[in-house]
């Protein structure tokens, strides 16, 4: 029987069919020996299924070796059958025994490729380069491994080749070439790195979050997130889980928190305690992230300003400021003041609890001079000055440190002490 060059899975699975079906059950020689090979050949036509559901599995080099041995295989077996059929063996007793010994140890190989010791090697050594180098990660990508790991998540993989998965998962998402790969993969990526957040262990919880944060600037993705269910998992990784879970948990919710369609869901959650929470006992990143989301959820809403201010963000805001973060982590405080400033009960508050001053310190001590994007940053600093503006000349006429320093240059249109010549319109 010649092979074909082409599908070699449709190929194996008739040469399956004829075997199982038609050949081995009237078989008359050796028939302890062939039923051996149909619990093998049983095996093996799972195994193929589960691999035919794989996009690129006549695509990939190594996966068209495999299918082709497997195929070479069946083929002697149905050969091997045919001359079982008869009790009288026209190549003796001895020859046709040791063909079919071969034929067992054959089809044993094939199943142990295709077995979970060798899926979760292979899935080793995946790790092990695409952690070495952003090349390798490209590589891999090209080769369709992404649809592959997604499949692995979907499937009933055992708990180590679906850690394994999101992980390699995880480190493709964070370069960004790659990004567009992930994304394409739509809901099945999706609902199973959420199902990861609900019942994964926290490695696994850990390392879907980094992809959920690759993914969640996408509209579409984010919209897919909140009505899944995603948005409860994150709220509780937040506040029960390890502190590296949480910076990477409120990271993703800072991203969906950008649009505005979803924001009922942060509502309907309780996301504003949680994140409050957050902001004031997690971790550097959690609290900058926490804070992120919270000046993302009360962009225009002036009833969910006042929410935050009576539930503590300003203790929570002034704590974070005074622990002197990095430049770009004081970025997001700067921000959040900005929203706040602008509703006018709120705009007092923070002027009395010494805010102005904060500012002042900001500019005058130059820590964001380092910043690259110093003109967005200058920019955001001057539309929360601008917001106090209203209450600077009752405090200067109060005497109040920096104030008239502060109102100065606002009026110049310019912050000279943040970067040189740096204006805004």
């Amino acid at each position: 029987m010649t092979i074909p060059e082409n599908d070699p899975i449709t190929l194996s699975n008739n040469l399956l069919h004829s075997l199982l079906d038609q050949q081995i059950p009237l078989i008359q020689s050796f028939k302890g020996k062939w039923s051996l090979i149909k619990s093998k050949l049983a095996d093996l036509q799972a195994q193929l299924t589960d691999f035919s559901e794989f996009q690129t599995s006549i695509t990939n080099p190594l996966a068209l070796d495999l299918l082709h041995s497997v195929s070479q295989t069946l083929n002697d077996a149905l050969l091997l059958a045919e001359k079982c059929l008869d009790t009288n063996l026209t190549e003796g007793k001895l020859k046709t025994q040791s063909d079919i010994d071969s034929i067992l140890a054959k089809l044993n190989q094939n199943v142990r490729d295709w077995s979970t010791e060798s899926k979760n090697a292979a899935m080793d050594t995946v790790l092990s380069l695409i952690e070495e180098d952003d090349k390798n990660v490209l590589i891999a990508v090209a080769q369709g491994i992404v649809p592959v790991l997604a499949r692995l998540l979907d499937c009933n993989s055992c708990f180590d080749i679906k850690e394994k998965s999101v992980a390699a998962i995880s480190r493709i998402s964070m370069v960004d070439s790659s990004k567009h790969v992930l994304i394409a993969e739509g809901l099945l990526l999706l609902n199973q790195l959420i199902r990861i957040l609900e019942s994964g262990s926290w490695f696994a919880k850990e390392k879907a979050c980094v992809a959920l944060q690759a993914l969640s600037f996408s509209r579409e993705n984010a919209r897919a997130i909140g009505s899944r269910g995603g948005i409860c998992s994150l709220l509780e990784i937040c506040q029960a889980g390890t502190p590296s879970s949480q910076g990477l948990a409120s990271g993703v919710l800072r991203n969906l928190a950008v649009f505005e369609e979803i924001r009922e869901n942060f509502i309907e959650e309780n996301a504003v305690f949680v994140l409050i929470g957050l902001a004031a006992s997690g971790t550097a990143l959690a609290q900058e992230n926490a804070i992120g989301c919270l000046c993302n959820l009360v962009k225009e809403d002036e009833n969910l300003k006042l929410l935050i201010v009576k539930e503590g963000v300003v203790e929570c805001l002034r704590n974070f400021w005074d622990s002197c973060p990095p430049a770009r982590s004081l970025e997001v405080a700067v921000e959040l003041l900005r929203e706040l400033a602008s509703n006018q009960a709120i705009a007092e508050g923070l002027v009395s609890d010494g805010f102005v001053v904060r500012l002042v310190a900001v500019l005058s001590c130059g820590v964001l001079v380092a910043v690259e994007e110093k003109e967005a940053a200058a920019k955001s600093i001057v539309i929360a000055c601008v917001a106090c503006c209203g209450h600077l000349k009752k405090l200067m006429e109060m005497d109040v440190e920096g104030s008239k320093k502060l109102l100065d240059g606002l009026g110049r249109g310019k912050i000279w002490v943040f970067c040189q010549a740096v204006a805004w319109t």
